[in-house]
């Protein structure tokens, strides 16, 4: 396992910059479909050297972190925003739960509104938006708790065995948003 930093704290979960040590979690997670299914890389296949390249990719972006449970510092996910745009002040929020021990317990959710937090208050975003598969009712449950509201259908963009499935967007707004770090940056 990596080494963590607990650069956001919750109550369960801290995030942590991203660790090349962690690749072979982070292969296994992906070659997993039970897992994959639900995200945008259940088509991908990736070995454990090109994971390394991915996460060391993954710590230079400063927008990316490994999820780990605050009690054991044990890896479970990663989140991270995609496609960051400063000018106008808009990000995509992509986020997995890769341990499935820790699955529809609260710590995905924990994870995305520290994130969010993260998003709104120090990267100074306005609209944070996320794509999430229409089957995935857990996830679409998790970003409703934390603000988000959908804003639209993509219709059978997601091809999963031989069904099409839509894709739900969602948004939220910094307005929308009340999170703690606005209050101790200030301080």
């Amino acid at each position: 396992m990596g080494t963590y930093y607990k650069k956001l704290v919750g109550q369960k979960v801290y995030l942590s910059p991203p660790d090349p040590a962690d690749a072979p979690i982070f292969t296994a997670w992906l070659a997993d479909l039970e897992v994959t299914k639900y995200t945008t890389a259940s088509a991908l296949v990736l070995g454990l050297e090109a994971e390394k390249e991915f996460l060391t990719g993954m710590a230079k972006t400063n927008l990316d972190f490994v999820i780990v449970e605050t009690a054991t510092d044990r890896p479970l996910g990663a989140c991270g925003f995609l496609m960051a745009d400063p000018t106008q002040r808009r990000a995509e929020v992509g986020i997995f739960i890769g341990d499935k021990e820790f699955w529809s317990r609260g710590y995905g959710t924990e994870a995305l509104s520290l994130l969010l937090d993260f998003g709104f208050n120090v990267k100074n975003f306005h609209n944070i938006l996320l794509r999430v598969k229409a089957f995935n009712a857990r996830a679409v449950r998790a970003y409703e708790k934390v603000g988000f509201r959908k804003i639209g259908v993509r219709r059978e963009a997601n091809l999963n065995g031989e069904t099409y499935t839509d894709e739900v967007y969602m948004d939220l707004l910094a307005p929308e948003f009340r999170g703690r770090l606005a209050e101790a940056l200030t301080r």
